[in-house]
């Protein structure tokens, strides 16, 4: 539970996660390596050289302190300035000591300029403007003097040269190692795309590759998906065959029945139809999506020809709302099976019935609504098993259903990845079934 609220803030993309996993250690390291460069190594050293740029210009002012005008206290101090590479100058009455901004990446600055106020307590103003050159004002009895002279007397020259080559290094070899470590992720990808893909009905394209591990999961996926498909191949196969094994003897006892009289013949050929609708419905639900194979369609202008054709059957049934637009991916017989199945048992329990189409980027959504009896909640999961009768919730008198009519479009829905919702319409009052798959 203590690790919850760090989820929220985790990558959800491998590819994320990867990165973070090469990045973060890199960061970690440079704030440290930089940390300790700073506080050990800059600002000892820059402490070192503080002090002794110190010391020449308190030499410096010690040879001045005899004179008794500005041009004698120069005159006395030419030799040691030239022999400590500086330049001196006193200023004006009049004149402020001129101040520049310092460069915003001079971190050491501060550190120097704290030094220098400590060692030399005549020191008034101190210019860092850039790195090369430093400017000192001292107050003497003869007025303010300037003193110049380089820059990397007091610290190291260009400190951050460090750090921006451990950033520059550190981009590097983490770009490299994002780039393999790309390579090695991408036979993962593949085989989860490959994976969605069939767990949405569609067969894409897949060959095993990358490390050991990733390769032997993709040969397991691949024998995993040939086992599936011969095993629909194989129900396919042998419920063809047991249809046409079956209608031959149903025609013949038609057939049969047709020579008695109607009276004695009515009862056994209603059992006979009832035989047909029953192995016509098995059939239906056992067939599933072997019938079609993945296509791109508009679904707007795909289920407005199905509500056309229920229409001009004469079934009570209207498109009413339409949000999004674009295509999906579906297999357009099965789904239609499916859509007309809703719609049959909305008119077979009620007396007309609603369509409706959403599409978002990720989901399309076809919801059938009816004004019949309904599902009560606790049944609504027995109702999408097959050979399931929901006499107390639905009239099972008012047509021939057999119980596969909702197990039909749950299996349909599963196959495209998604999934078949139950509920109450809240437009008018009956059963809202809801058909949700990814696009």
């Amino acid at each position: 539970m203590t690790t919850q609220w760090l989820k929220l803030y985790m990558p959800r993309s491998l590819y994320a996660r990867a990165a973070l996993i090469l990045v973060l250690p890199v960061i970690v390291v440079l704030l440290v390596v930089a940390i300790a460069f700073l506080q050990r190594h800059l600002e000892e050293v820059t402490a070192q050289m503080t002090r002794t740029a110190a010391r020449e210009v308190t030499l410096v002012q010690n040879v001045m302190e005899g004179a008794e005008t500005q041009q004698q206290a120069l005159a006395a101090a030419r030799s040691d300035l030239a022999a400590l590479n500086m330049t001196a100058k006193f200023l004006p009455l009049n004149q402020e000591p001129q101040i520049d901004k310092r460069r915003w990446y001079d971190f050491i600055a501060p550190q120097v300029e704290a030094e220098m106020r400590v060692l030399l307590p005549q020191m008034q103003e101190i210019a860092l403007p850039n790195g090369h050159e430093v400017r000192l004002y001292l107050g003497t009895n003869l007025g303010t003097l300037e003193l110049s002279f380089d820059r990397r007397r007091l610290s190291p020259t260009a400190p951050h040269q460090l750090i921006v080559t451990m950033v520059f290094f550190a981009a590097l070899i983490t770009t490299i190692s994002f780039l393999y470590m790309r390579n090695q992720l991408r036979p993962i990808t593949r085989l989860a795309d490959a994976a969605q893909a069939f767990g949405r009905g569609r067969v894409v394209p897949y060959s095993p590759g990358g490390a050991i591990e990733v390769r032997a999961a993709g040969n397991a996926f691949v024998d995993m998906r040939a086992r599936i498909e011969r095993q629909i191949e194989q129900r396919t196969l042998m419920l063809s065959g047991v249809s046409h094994d079956l209608r031959t003897p149903l025609t013949r006892l038609k057939l049969g029945l047709a020579l008695l009289p109607e009276e004695e013949a009515a009862p056994l050929l209603q059992d006979v139809d009832e035989m047909q609708s029953l192995l016509d419905a098995f059939l239906d639900f056992s067939r599933g999506t072997a019938e079609s194979s993945p296509e791109e369609v508009e679904p707007e202008y795909w289920l407005s020809q199905i509500i056309d054709d229920a229409q001009r059957a004469g079934q009570n049934v209207e498109l009413v709302s339409v949000e999004g637009q674009g295509t999906a991916m579906v297999r357009p017989t099965a789904i239609r099976r499916a859509v007309e199945n809703l719609i049959g048992n909305a008119i077979r329990y009620g007396s007309r019935a609603e369509v409706s189409l959403s599409m978002t980027p990720k989901s399309l959504r076809i919801r059938v609504e009816d004004d019949g009896p309904g599902i009560p909640v606790e049944l609504r999961t027995e109702a999408v098993k097959p050979f399931t009768r929901l006499d107390p919730a639905r009239n099972q008198n008012q047509g021939s259903g057999v119980g596969l009519g909702l197990a039909i479009v749950a299996d349909i829905a599963r196959v495209h990845g998604g999934i078949l919702r139950l509920g109450s319409s809240e437009r008018l009052g009956g059963l809202c079934a809801d058909i949700v798959i990814g696009r």
